[in-house]
């Protein structure tokens, strides 16, 4: 099985990938979390990735259908991508996909369950960050 830790990969992206990936995170794979997300296109008419990022992600973080549970997932997420040690867009992409990840074991799962529900949507994120690498003539 291949690596599964996104991080490592997050780097050597563009930044046009890296908006690709977090648009998948928060777009598609939220849903299996119970998110339905539907950013505001007026604020993210015309800017550059990077600015894109920020307001996507800024409009994503917004919406908490649970908020005490958010906001734990929200603290596990950060605490995990700050030991990955990244900076700029990586580190954002990386705590999003982190957080969106945490979220999808809903409540009442045991932690075996959650365990395997959070390794198949680590291999989910693997697989479309792979795909979105290869679509920018990146190795990963």
């Amino acid at each position: 099985m291949s690596n599964l830790e996104l991080y490592q990969y997050l780097p050597k992206l563009p930044d046009i990938a890296l908006q690709e990936f977090t648009e998948w995170c928060v777009l598609e794979q939220a849903k299996a979390a119970g998110l339905e997300f539907k950013p505001d296109a007026n604020k993210l008419k015309n800017l550059a990735p990077e600015d894109y990022l920020k307001q996507l992600i800024d409009q994503f973080m917004k919406v908490k259908p649970d908020p005490i549970r958010a906001g734990l997932v929200a603290v596990i997420a950060g605490k995990q991508s700050d030991k990955h040690n990244l900076s700029g867009l990586a580190a954002i992409v990386d705590f999003v996909s982190l957080y969106v990840k945490f979220l999808i074991p809903k409540d009442g799962t045991d932690p075996e369950q959650a365990e395997a529900i959070l390794a198949k949507a680590s291999q989910h994120q693997y697989e479309q960050l792979t795909q979105i690498a290869k679509k920018h003539d990146v190795a990963l």
